[in-house]
């Protein structure tokens, strides 16, 4: 084991040339200015890299990442992200993803005991214990996947009732909350359409988006 990560320092310099390369001048343009139209809120996995997934080069993308992709009204680190991008940067969606097989969701669900995560992976038992009556309609092995985009449900209507995103909707800020999954096993995203753009829509999108889950994972 190395302990100067030097293989990392010569990839960077690697992807810096080829970077410059191909669009000569592109680091300078970023110093000029970040004006994404999107933040991505996902899971700290680093089987899904953000930028990569929706083709988008750095500066395209404002991104928040953690364990299963909450958005906890407590997490101030959350809230001062979408905080920025919605009041500083002027995004224009708010995009919460989650993916398949998430290993955050799973524990959750079997009540694994992983240390201190746990305590954070409580706001995902919640979720588990609100869905628990059609999550026991669901076969066992399909139970992951189900949590998943349950989880995407809720954290997407959790960002729709921040008061960053309820103040921005109040004074006409064009924002759309959406909520997306990934999966890790055919690299495709999906909308769960969960989608609102104004305070008056989130009931109505969240109940849409439910019967969509309770459609794909709950047999006639």
């Amino acid at each position: 084991m190395t302990t100067q990560l030097t293989e990392l320092f010569e990839s960077n310099r690697q992807w810096a040339a080829r970077t410059e390369a191909q669009e000569p001048g592109f680091f300078s343009k970023l110093l000029e200015q970040q004006t994404p139209q999107y933040l991505w809120i996902g899971c700290a996995d680093s089987r899904v890299p953000a930028n990569e997934l929706v083709g988008l080069l750095p500066g395209e993308l404002f991104v928040h990442r953690n364990v299963a992709n909450v958005v906890a009204h407590s997490d101030l680190n959350a809230l001062s992200v979408i905080q920025f991008a919605v009041d500083g940067l002027k995004v224009q969606h708010i995009i919460v993803v989650g993916h398949s097989n998430c290993g955050g969701v799973k524990a959750a669900l079997n009540d694994m005991r992983l240390g201190l995560v746990d305590n954070w992976l409580r706001h995902v038992k919640d979720v588990r214990h609100q869905h628990q009556a059609l999550l026991e309609q669901i076969p066992p092995e399909r139970r992951v996947d189900a949590l998943c985009e349950l989880n995407v449900l809720e954290q997407a209507r959790n960002v729709c009732t921040t008061t960053v995103v309820l103040d921005a909707w109040a004074r006409g800020q064009e924002i759309v909350v959406h909520g997306w999954v990934y999966g890790l096993h055919n690299g495709l995203l999906d909308d769960l359409k969960m989608t609102a753009r104004a305070a008056e829509d989130v009931d109505a999108a969240y109940a849409q988006a439910l019967r969509g889950i309770r459609q794909r994972y709950v047999a006639d």
